[in-house]
């Protein structure tokens, strides 16, 4: 299995010895040893998930890296989470998502009402298996815990991904920017109830457009 370490936080460094990943593409910046590159398409598994995206136009270019040396991948100096997944499911913005271990597989989910007013998706990427994944976040990102006797809300904005037990609700309600005078007439976040770990980042995303 590849091995995943950070360079500082702004660079992955994976260690591959025959072993595949997957990666954002572009997101190489340099390599050491014998690489294989190949471009893949729809960011998903099978013709469900290419079908998916082809409908909600949601864009997420991946490439295949196999071979036997060290690979660094960066994007835009984002800081880079890792994230160890033992049979879980991790649920990701596609924009967010830098790399995977190749044995994981991933797709789409479709998460409701989530964001869709302020131009966000419908559909989440879905990462799932045993190995590690790393995640982008715009700033050092903070992994808050939800349990039965403490839900969450977190602005769809910042919101970048989660694991765990989770029932995720659209709800319309204050938030801060209305305080400060910053809202459009409509504030709405997301509630997560259950058990398990949701990542935010301290920067919003441009949601104009449908950006995810």
């Amino acid at each position: 299995m590849a091995q995943f370490r950070l360079q500082g936080s702004k660079v992955l460094a994976v260690d591959l010895s025959g072993d595949t990943v997957k990666a954002k593409n572009g997101a190489m910046v340099a390599y050491e040893g014998e690489m294989t590159f190949k471009k893949m398409t729809g960011g998903g598994d099978g013709l469900r998930g290419m079908v998916t995206r082809r409908l909600t136009g949601e864009q997420m270019a991946v490439m295949e890296v196999k071979g036997r040396g060290t690979c660094y991948f960066a994007d835009r100096a984002s800081e880079i989470n890792l994230v160890t997944l033992h049979g879980e499911t991790l649920y990701v913005e596609s924009s967010n998502l830098l790399c995977t271990d190749g044995g994981l597989r991933t797709g789409t989910t479709f998460t409701g009402l989530r964001g869709a007013s302020q131009g966000n998706g419908l559909f989440t990427t879905t990462v799932e298996g045993t190995g590690q994944a790393a995640i982008m976040s715009d700033g050092t990102a903070i992994v808050l815990r939800v349990t039965p006797s403490m839900p969450l809300q977190v602005d769809p904005g910042a919101y970048i991904a989660h694991t765990g037990r989770l029932k995720q609700h659209f709800q319309s309600g204050v938030n801060w920017r209305t305080f400060v005078g910053e809202g459009s007439g409509e504030a709405f976040q997301i509630r997560f109830e259950g058990e398990g770990l949701v990542y935010v980042q301290p920067s919003e995303r441009n949601t104009i457009g449908g950006d995810l």
